[in-house]
């Protein structure tokens, strides 16, 4: 590792993790990758390497090498402990048990005869046909053969025993094969068969009860109920069908890109097959401005990113790309062969195209969050505020209410290293006219800043106040009268027609400051903004729902705190209380028939 590269911060990576199962991976510093893990909750089992807990000198010589990671979000465990297998086949990584028995995951193959069988597939694809899978345990590929002839009695025999039958066998006789063996079936019927299986493997299951309820209400109208019920029967038992897995890489040259945007940054998520091989997924994060559109940064990344790298035949991404035919024909061009993007898919690139999108939502939150990218952006905002030293606290004050109703100011805390939870606070506002946001903005103030003084506890280097020039004549007059000094006050006014990138920073002097979406300090300043705005308008929606639950049973004689409770969650609200008669409301413990006409009659407006 060199010297002038930062250290790893394995607690910091994990404090930004999902919780969803996954594959992680751990790079040194050549971008080499070290060990490939699965994970049922990748938070958990990563931040297992980076506790305290005793480690084997072997675990502690791998993590000492750690770089970088990356991780790939998939939908189950399964998932992810098939897609750690292709991975480790493909990167063969050091510090990885690398299996030499030659033995794979199972597929499903349905042949390419004139009578399709269906049947398990291990080992190398020397059979023609179509490959499903892969399956996690010979369990689920039993599970869902065994579904497959139960549903649509395709064949399973040897190609030498199929043409050897004079008679069907057994399998006929329970119901689990059609007997084509002896024309038991016609052909087109078989291969309408052949083609339900194939739809439903294909994870097509949506399109295939769709066509067979068309054919179910045709034949009810041809009064044809025998068969209407036969197909009401097959519909019921598809949808009991459990979605296969779609990590593996059938499709022997493909790369799926997905994009992700957060505060002012974007993440294009890579994810690779060559040759059949699942070679992962890769981050980056272009530098951009804040005014490109998803299909303009994809765009820009695919032209720069393959002229450096031999393009693959097909590129599915999330969004269409700007100039996607100009885009395949410079492809083309430089790879000497055709080179097709899409971006509308169906079927396992759907999958892929999903699993991809998740990781770089994923690796974006990593990265806006890492300590280094806050830091920077702490640091950008000093030299945007120009202040003499870097602050080490920031605030931000947030006003929130409906109609004047149930108002809440918010204070979120911030530091060089991100969000300070622990040290966050709403403010219920009394005594104010209804919707009197200034002086709701002078009460929370007063009263953060008085206790500060009282107990002693820390004062912000910069005070941000979500609002104008009007919410910030409030903060310097609280401050004044309270005799705080060395604050910087900044209001924080929403753009035109509130787009993001667009605020204008007014200092208490009456500057203006527009840095732009690419300003790293001011994104720093809309993640406190956006944080303090999710923290109050929380607060003041539970705080509404719980006003307008409890106000109307309020001040009604024998009914306490206890009782509202258990009549609003009796009646699920204080709608379904309201709908309810005196002697449903008397039904609930505790609710004599007295108390029931009280209650009924305060809802109501009616004298008891």
């Amino acid at each position: 590792m060199s010297e002038d590269r930062p250290a790893f911060d394995g607690k910091d990576f994990v404090r930004h993790l999902s919780t969803a199962p996954g594959v992680y991976r751990m790079l040194d510093a050549q971008g080499n990758v070290l060990y490939i893990g699965k994970a049922n909750a990748l938070r958990n089992r990563v931040s297992n390497y980076f506790n305290q807990s005793p480690k084997s000198p072997r675990i502690q010589t791998m993590i000492a090498q750690i770089a970088s990671m990356e991780v790939t979000v998939t939908r189950t465990e399964a998932e992810a402990l098939i897609l750690e297998n292709e991975l480790i086949k493909s990167l063969k990584p050091r510090y990885n048990v690398l299996l030499r028995d030659g033995k794979s995951y199972a597929y499903i193959l349905l042949t390419d005869a004139e009578v399709p069988r269906v049947m398990s597939h291990r080992g190398p694809r020397s059979v023609k046909g179509q490959y499903y899978g892969p399956y996690p345990s010979g369990l689920a590929i039993r599970e869902t053969l065994n579904l497959i002839q139960k549903l649509f009695k395709l064949r399973s025999c040897e190609d030498s025993v199929f043409r050897n039958r004079s008679r069907p066998c057994l399998q006929y006789q329970i119901g689990r094969c059609s007997a084509p063996c002896v024309d038991f079936i016609e052909p087109d019927e078989y291969a309408e068969s052949v083609a339900r299986a194939r739809m439903l493997l294909e994870g097509r299951s949506d399109d295939l009860t769709a066509d067979l309820s068309a054919q179910m209400q045709a034949a009810s109208e041809a009064l044809n109920f025998e068969r209407a019920a036969r197909l009401r029967d097959l519909i019921a038992a598809i949808r009991t069908v459990q979605a296969r897995q779609y990590v593996d890489g059938r499709a022997a040259d493909l790369d799926v890109l997905a994009l992700a945007r957060e505060q002012g940054a974007a993440c294009v998520v890579l994810l690779a097959f060559r040759d059949g091989r699942n070679f992962g997924t890769r981050s980056f994060f272009p530098r951009i401005h804040g005014g490109e559109s998803d299909g303009e940064i994809l765009s820009a990344f695919i032209a720069q990113y393959y002229l450096e790298h031999n393009p693959p035949m097909e590129i599915v991404t999330a969004v269409e790309p700007d100039d996607r035919t100009v885009l395949e024909e410079a492809l083309a061009s430089v790879s000497g062969r055709k080179v097709r993007i899409r971006n509308t898919v169906r079927g396992e690139r759907a999958n892929y195209v999903e699993m991809t999108r998740r990781t770089a939502e994923l690796a974006l939150t990593a990265h806006v969050f890492s300590h280094s990218a806050q830091l920077q952006r702490v640091k950008d905002l000093q030299a945007l505020l120009g202040l003499a030293e870097t602050p080490n606290r920031i605030e931000c004050f947030d006003i929130s209410h409906t109609m004047g109703e149930a108002t809440v100011a918010s204070c979120v805390v911030f530091d060089r290293t991100g969000a300070v939870r622990q040290q966050y606070r709403r403010f219920n506002i009394t005594g104010i006219e209804p919707g009197d946001d200034y002086a709701a903005m002078h009460q929370a103030l007063t009263r953060r800043f008085r206790r500060a003084i009282e107990e002693g506890t820390p004062l912000p280097d910069v005070l941000l106040i979500d609002g104008g020039k009007g919410q910030i004549a409030q903060a310097r007059d609280v401050l004044t009268e309270l005799q705080v000094q060395n604050v910087t006050i900044v209001g924080v006014a929403k753009g035109p027609e509130r787009k993001a990138g667009e605020e204008t920073l007014i200092l208490p002097d009456g500057t203006e400051l527009q840095p732009g979406a690419a300003s790293p300090g001011l994104q720093f300043v809309q993640q406190v903004r956006d944080e303090a705005h999710r923290f109050a308008i929380t607060g003041h929606r539970g705080k509404r729902q719980k006003a307008r639950n409890a106000s109307a049973l309020e001040g009604i004689d024998g009914v306490g705190p206890k009782r509202r409770s258990q009549m609003l969650k009796h009646f699920g609200g204080l709608q379904g209380l309201k709908a309810a008669g005196i002697e449903e409301i008397a039904r609930v413990d505790g609710i004599s028939d007295n108390l029931a006409e009280r209650i009924y009659a305060a809802l109501h407006g009616m004298d008891a």
